[in-house]
C-alpha cells in the first residue's frame, strides 16, 4: 500500500483541497485523487535531506525576527511605491553576499525566508562558492544587507540545523 500512496497525509489534504476549491463532484474526485497521486509520487522520488533540528528555542526568536523584518520590509516597500521609483532616496540594485551555511535545510528555508520579505528576491546561488545572489528594492549599503543576512538569519539557522 505504500508503494501506490507513499504519502497519504499529502495526498489526503491535496484531495480535500481540491474538492474545497472545486465543488465536489464524481469527476472532481477522481481528477483531485489522480493529481494527489501523482504529487505524492513526485515528492517521493525526491532525495531531500532530512531536517535534524538541533535547537529548537531559536526557532520562535527567528520566527519573531522574520515577522518583525517583513512588517518593516511592508512599510518600507511602502514608502518606495508612494515616493516613486525616481525619488534620489530610492535605490534598487543587486548584490552578491556570501554565505556560511551548508546545510540544505537551512539553505532552503533562508529562501523562503528572503521570498516572503517583500523587495527582495533571492536569484542564484552557487553552493561551491556560497555565493548568493539578491536584489533589494531599497538598497542603500550592500554591508548593511550582508550583516543583516549573516548575524539576523545565518546565526540562528546555523543554531537551528547545524
Amino acid at each position: 500500500m505504500r508503494q501506490l500512496i507513499p504519502h497519504p497525509l499529502l495526498s489526503g489534504s491535496l484531495v480535500l483541497m481540491w474538492l474545497l476549491l472545486t465543488r465536489f463532484s464524481p469527476g472532481h474526485l477522481v481528477l483531485g485523487s489522480m493529481i494527489a497521486l501523482l504529487a505524492g509520487w513526485t515528492v517521493e522520488r525526491l532525495t531531500l535531506a532530512r531536517p535534524r533540528i538541533r535547537r529548537w528555542q531559536a526557532i520562535p526568536r527567528l520566527a519573531g525576527l522574520v515577522a518583525w523584518d517583513i512588517l518593516r520590509s511592508n512599510i518600507s516597500v511602502a514608502r518606495v511605491l508612494l515616493l516613486g521609483p525616481n525619488h534620489p532616496d530610492y535605490h534598487s540594485g543587486f548584490i552578491e553576499l556570501r554565505l556560511t551555511l551548508r546545510d540544505q535545510n537551512a539553505l532552503a528555508l533562508l529562501a523562503i525566508i528572503l521570498a516572503a520579505t517583500p523587495g527582495t528576491a533571492w536569484l542564484e546561488y552557487d553552493r561551491e562558492s556560497g555565493r548568493l545572489l539578491l536584489h533589494v528594492l531599497d538598497l542603500r549599503s550592500e554591508d548593511d544587507w550582508q550583516v543583516l543576512i549573516r548575524d539576523r538569519y545565518e546565526r540562528l539557522l546555523g543554531e537551528i540545523f547545524e
